[in-house]
């Protein structure tokens, strides 16, 4: 005789002291102590008895968990196991909803071309995979509004403001993307976030830079002959950014002349915009005593492998006390070249590695300043390593 069906009623249910209740055909509710109720639902497949978790009461109704029961045992008389065929339902679900993971990292493959080193050193993609990826990642595209941006950058919006706007950007990226693949996006949703989130309360700090008429005491108490020191030095008297500093290989060296590659520059990303620095002759020397450290070519090798880190200069500054850092000493340099040197703004610009000017002016602009350039680095070099220099101030013509 088969088993009656639909025992409970709803009025019945709300009147059950805690324990389970069968209400016939596999579907049981179990109340809890704490008032609390879950449904599921008791099945046997392969001579093992299971028990499948249908939903919360009262949020899933009697009638509802009849229906989800129903269901899945005709899932279980096909001979498939209830659970199983529920998980791998579940994951095709989620194959075909475009979460936001896999659109980033298609926007971030898409954008590679245009980054600096194919994107490899990671600015681009990290602030999406530390800030947005870990709370969003696995939400469909189309269902992302921007309640879930402000929620997900608030804790970030005012105390890491640079970054919260690179992801806010970053964001705003991936959905043009995903419009572009021809989902259903809401591209406003990071404007409308930014609405909510407010105005933010960081301001600007600049790294700090030690006063160019200090620079040449602290360079001449580089004098330990680390490669850390070495390595200061060289950055220092080229007025180059740390990266390149860290990363200049020996085969880059050419006489007086430095070539840095165009993926190790800043704001150069095409194959031909590798940058010329011109070494002074005391430039020259530190690569000479630098050279007996060298390693495959590197000239400032890490203790074990690669180069030396990203924070190996700066840890050597915090040590003495200093809030100075090292990328500070380019403000330096340019301070000196604003104070003392007369010389045109290209100059003292592209000294520093920028570009400078439109697009149409740099087509008919090819020269690099070399010469000019190598006079003021000779003339630096002299002021910071040589205490009895005169200071003579460099003219153009008008």
């Amino acid at each position: 005789m088969a088993r009656p069906k639909h025992k409970l009623t709803s009025a019945a249910i709300k009147t059950k002291q805690p324990g389970k209740y069968s209400d016939g055909g596999g579907l049981w509710l179990h109340k809890r102590p704490d008032g609390g109720a879950q449904w599921f639902l008791r099945y046997t497949i392969f001579g093992r008895r299971h028990e499948m978790g249908l939903g919360s009461y009262p949020g899933v109704s009697l009638k509802a968990a009849r229906e989800q029961a129903d269901k899945w045992q005709a899932v279980v008389r096909e001979g498939k196991d209830a659970i199983k065929e529920r998980e791998r339902q579940r994951r095709e679900a989620e194959q075909s909803l475009h979460i936001l993971n896999d659109i980033a990292l298609d926007a971030f493959e898409s954008r590679k071309a245009e980054l600096k080193g194919d994107g490899k050193a990671g600015r681009w993609f990290s602030p999406l995979e530390i800030h947005v990826l870990p709370k969003l990642g696995k939400m469909p595209v189309s269902q992302i509004d921007q309640r879930d941006i402000r929620d997900t950058l608030a804790p970030i919006w005012h105390s890491k403001a640079s970054t919260a706007q690179k992801a806010m950007n970053r964001l705003s990226i991936c959905l043009r993307h995903a419009a572009a693949l021809g989902l259903d996006v809401d591209l406003q949703a990071t404007d409308k976030a930014r609405a909510l989130l407010g105005k933010q309360r960081h301001k600007l700090q600049h790294i700090p830079a030690l006063p160019w008429q200090e620079v040449m005491s602290f360079y001449k108490s580089l004098d330990g002959g680390s490669i850390t020191e070495l390595a200061l030095r060289l950055l220092i008297l080229t007025a180059v950014r740390s990266y390149p500093i860290r990363h200049i290989h020996l085969d880059q060296i050419d006489g007086d002349i430095w070539t840095i590659p165009a993926e190790a520059m800043k704001g150069r990303k095409d194959a031909t915009s590798a940058f010329r620095v011109p070494l002074s002759e005391e430039a020259l020397r530190v690569i000479e005593q630098a050279k007996p450290f060298a390693r495959d070519g590197l000239l400032f090798p890490g203790v074990r492998k690669g180069v030396i880190s990203d924070a190996t200069m700066s840890s050597f500054m915090a040590r003495r006390g200093m809030v100075e850092r090292p990328h500070g000493f380019r403000s330096s340099f340019r301070d000196w070249v604003a104070e003392t040197q007369n010389v045109p703004f290209e100059v003292a610009e592209t000294a520093l590695g920028h570009v400078t000017g439109g697009t149409v002016e740099r087509a008919y602009r090819r020269t690099d300043y070399l010469e000019q350039r190598r006079a003021l680095m000779e003339r630096w070099a002299k002021r910071i390593s040589d205490s009895s220099e005169n200071l003579v101030v460099l003219h153009h013509a008008e």
